[in-house]
């Protein structure tokens, strides 16, 4: 019995240790998404498949290295999928998977969120 209350005693007065790092989905998401052009490449993908060219042109401020980045960063958290085509000269087409359609919900709100708050 008295081990009993001791050890109640000890579990009552315990104080976890502060957790370093806290697991957060908000976290994952944007680790995923990667750097600033990935909403707007994604953005330009809702419409459907598009060329290196083609979103260079839809995205004008962004540097080819950027985009090329953009494009490798999402192809490898697999948002989007690369197709290559054996052309002269070869032919590259991205498009996003259903792991990428699924952000289109949260685009909408974020447009919404800025059609409201700026």
């Amino acid at each position: 019995m008295t081990t009993t209350k001791s050890t109640a005693k000890k579990a009552s007065s315990y104080i976890p240790k502060t957790p370093e790092h806290i697991e957060c989905n908000i976290e994952k998401t944007l680790d995923v998404l990667g750097g600033k052009w990935a909403f707007l490449v994604i953005r330009e993908l809702f419409c459907g498949t598009l060329r290196f060219g083609e979103l260079q042109r839809k995205i004008p401020s962004v540097s080819p290295r950027a985009l090329t980045s953009t494009l490798r960063h999402l192809e490898e958290q697999g948002v989007l999928e690369r197709k290559v085509y054996p052309t002269v000269p070869v032919t590259v087409e991205y498009s996003l998977t259903p792991k990428g359609q699924d952000l289109h919900v949260i685009c909408h709100e974020m447009k919404l969120w800025a059609a409201r708050w700026t």
